[in-house]
């Protein structure tokens, strides 16, 4: 299954049909991708979804819509009543990476099935990145903070 691609397990087409008797509830396969993206990032220890390339893509493409690719490194397949969620995530360092992938896991499945009565098969997690403590973030901060000093501690050029 592709980070993106998404289709009907049962007719091959796009997005879920509840039947009920008094009418159809008809759930978009990009929804199903933004709930399970969504409860995915609620779990201590997920830093990002999708690899590094996937990253980079989200940050240009959020730059350019003004938001974040909100469902970059989530697949899903939906059928009329079943949907199947693939997942690939960058976690936090030194987490024990299969606890924070049954946790995510289980809130997925949890947030997926109430929010839209599908019932979830199976979640597969690929993880595919680590952040380290102190990693670019506060390295970026350290050198602002280096060039403010530096540029305070210059004499004043304007007298």
């Amino acid at each position: 299954m592709s980070d993106s691609t998404t289709t009907n397990l049962e007719s091959g087409t796009s997005g879920s049909h509840l039947q009920t008797e008094r009418g159809v509830t008809h759930i978009a396969d990009s929804v199903v991708g933004k709930i399970a993206a969504l409860a995915a990032r609620e779990v201590n220890g997920v830093v990002d979804l999708g690899g590094p390339a996937a990253s980079a893509i989200g940050g240009v493409v959020g730059r350019i819509r003004g938001e974040e690719h909100s469902t970059a490194g989530v697949g899903v397949e939906v059928g009329e009543r079943q949907a199947a969620i693939d997942m690939s995530m960058k976690c936090e360092y030194p987490l024990p990476l299969h606890e924070v992938a049954d946790a995510v896991r289980e809130n997925v499945v949890d947030r997926v099935e109430s929010m839209t009565g599908l019932e979830v098969i199976e979640v597969n997690i690929s993880v595919l990145d680590l952040a380290f403590p102190g990693g670019e973030e506060e390295e970026a901060e350290r050198e602002a903070e280096r060039q403010r000093q530096e540029t305070a501690s210059e004499p004043s050029r304007v007298r």
